[in-house]
């Protein structure tokens, strides 16, 4: 499995220097800025796993960063771990409901902080800790990269795995169609938006037993949702 792959958006260089080290040696394929503009330009070309993002940094803020992430399709659903010398309460909501996954306040020890992206990454894309995913009664293994449900194995092709497993990693969100083909197929594909629904339906007929509801919702004029049962 290839290393998750972190942007760390800090401008105070010992500390982005000493954050850089312990990641890398964590496994981490990290990339460093101290820039707001250049780290959306950065997500843009690159797409992270997870995004390390300091509230006062050069250029774009890092609150305004996230919004702008946020606001993106292609990075709506990106991680990221705000750091910042803000206490306030206000501040903390603030950031929270700006979009981020986490909140650390300055003076933290990197320790802490790797816990927190190891948490964050287990939380939201448990596939890149090499962890099984369980919604409902579904389980998937994405080293094994085998399926079953309760209990029964169950035979995917390539696409209806890749499917599935991106809505198990965001059980009852609804994606639209365009979210599905820049998640599943890639952001440039050319790939028809009715080829989704196709896809939805084999998923829908191989994750399919006796005597068991159909956990994929379909909503109108919206998209497609995995639902726990």
């Amino acid at each position: 499995m290839s290393a998750p792959k972190l942007i760390l958006v800090e401008d105070d260089p010992a500390l982005s220097e000493l954050l850089e080290f312990r990641f890398e040696k964590e496994g981490y394929e990290v990339r460093v800025t101290p820039d707001g503009d250049e780290a959306l330009v950065m997500a843009q070309e690159d797409l992270p796993d997870l995004m390390i993002l300091d509230w006062m940094i050069e250029g774009t803020s890092g609150i305004e960063v996230c919004r702008r992430l946020r606001r993106d399709k292609r990075t709506a659903h990106l991680p990221i771990i705000m750091l910042t010398a803000r206490e306030d309460e206000d501040d903390r909501v603030r950031g929270l409901e700006t979009g981020a996954d986490d909140y650390l306040t300055k003076p933290f020890s990197p320790r802490e902080l790797l816990a927190r992206v190891a948490a964050v990454m287990r939380r939201i894309r448990p596939a890149l800790a090499g962890e099984s995913i369980a919604v409902g009664d579904i389980t998937l293994d994405p080293v094994a990269h085998r399926v079953q449900r309760q209990g029964q194995e169950l035979q995917l092709g390539p696409t209806e795995y890749r499917l599935l497993q991106f809505f198990m990693e965001s059980p009852g969100r609804v994606f639209s169609r365009n979210q599905l083909l820049d998640g599943v197929w890639g952001t440039g594909s050319d790939i028809e938006l009715r080829t989704v629904d196709v896809h939805i339906r084999r998923l829908r007929k191989a994750i399919e037993i006796e005597g068991a509801i159909d956990p994929i919702r379909t909503v109108r004029s919206a998209g497609y949702s995995l639902e726990p049962s």
